[in-house]
């Protein structure tokens, strides 16, 4: 039999969804849902994980559930193509999540780099919630759940994919065959994978306040384009420039393509051309900016309008997340029934197992 190709992917609700999340994930999401290769495509909208550092502030995460909701639906996540769910509504993934746990050590899950980076920005210290030193398993749990074949993700990602991995060896060596071991799958745009924030900080981040919102208005995303962290020797229009580091070359080429130069900069063949200029020198950064922005403006501009829409119509976006949850946990409900089958757990299906042994 064939094995199904399906994607599992999502978002933590602890805010509007930015320019980070559609470069790298966000925008592959759209491309593979119109691809047809995939059978089934689950995405999460995961209140579960955010609690895990937000315990005390629910209402953070309850009043984003719809935004993150508009994000997806404004991209072009299509609801007839994709099942859009909330985390908390498929308890069957906590079940499994348990069933996991005795499968890592706490020093596998201190060692993941996602999540010593995560606590160190945090500040936790010696107090870490339980919770969210078990998220990479929890996280185990969703991707399998689904049997998901494909998960896309930026970079920071991958440490999290090949704990689920381990999980999956780890239950198929001890039970048989019954997980199915994902992929990640990253942009094919390296510059996409990992956005550094509009200060210059490695990582675009909603705590940092260094992002553009996929809901920004125009002149919003102009302002902070505009105010963008660059290089910071590049003093005057004369002196040579540095592409490499310098965001605001980074987002070029995460979202710039050869008919934005033909469009609006028409003096340049290409993005090479206006770094080779940037970096010999005479070439100032307001003009690189301004043409940053009028490329964003096109790539944000149809997510505003698509997002506006949806923004008037609270109750079918309610519907779809609905509908969405119920297929998500018809599907996670499949799986845990095949994980109890294989520990021996579901004893009330063997009749045998009660039967009275006569001497």
């Amino acid at each position: 039999m064939t094995q199904k190709q399906i994607i599992l992917t999502g978002d933590r609700p602890t805010g509007k969804l930015h320019i980070g999340h559609y470069a790298s994930s966000l925008r592959s999401r759209v491309a593979l849902q119109q691809t047809g290769q995939f059978d089934e495509i689950y995405i999460m909208i995961a209140d579960t994980q955010a609690l895990t550092d937000n315990a005390y502030n629910f209402d953070k995460i309850r009043n984003n559930i719809l935004n993150v909701a508009l994000d997806y639906l404004g991209c072009g996540i299509d609801p007839e193509k994709c099942h859009i769910f909330v985390q908390s509504q498929v308890p069957e993934l906590f079940e499994l999540t348990a069933y996991y746990m005795n499968f890592v050590s706490v020093s596998r899950v201190s060692r993941n780099p996602t999540i010593k980076e995560e606590l160190k920005m945090r500040q936790f210290n010696s107090q870490i919630p339980m919770g969210f030193l078990n998220y990479p398993i929890s996280q185990a749990a969703d991707i399998t759940a689904f049997d998901a074949t494909c998960v896309p993700v930026g970079d920071d990602q991958l440490p999290m994919i090949e704990l689920t991995g381990e999980i999956v060896h780890t239950f198929n060596r001890l039970y048989g065959d019954v997980l199915v071991k994902p992929e990640a799958m990253l942009s094919a745009n390296a510059a996409s994978n990992r956005l550094p924030g509009t200060d210059g900080k490695a990582k675009m981040s909603k705590s940092l306040g260094n992002c553009i919102y996929l809901a920004d208005d125009k002149e919003t995303v102009e302002k902070k384009i505009m105010s963008m962290y660059t290089d910071p020797n590049h003093i005057k229009i004369s002196d040579p420039g540095n592409c490499t580091d310098n965001p605001v070359f980074i987002y070029l080429d995460a979202f710039a393509t050869d008919e934005h130069f033909q469009k609006y900069l028409p003096e340049y063949e290409n993005l090479e051309a206006l770094k080779a200029h940037y970096e010999r020198g005479g070439l100032g950064d307001i003009k690189v900016k301004r043409f940053l922005n009028q490329v964003m403006q096109d790539v944000l501009t149809p997510i505003r309008e698509r997002r506006a829409y949806y923004e008037k119509r609270p109750m079918e976006v309610r519907q779809i997340l609905i509908d969405g949850s119920e297929a998500a946990r018809k599907k996670a409900a499949e799986t845990l029934k095949r994980v109890r089958g294989a520990m021996k757990i579901n004893y009330f299906d063997d009749e045998t197992l009660f039967q009275k042994t006569e001497d």
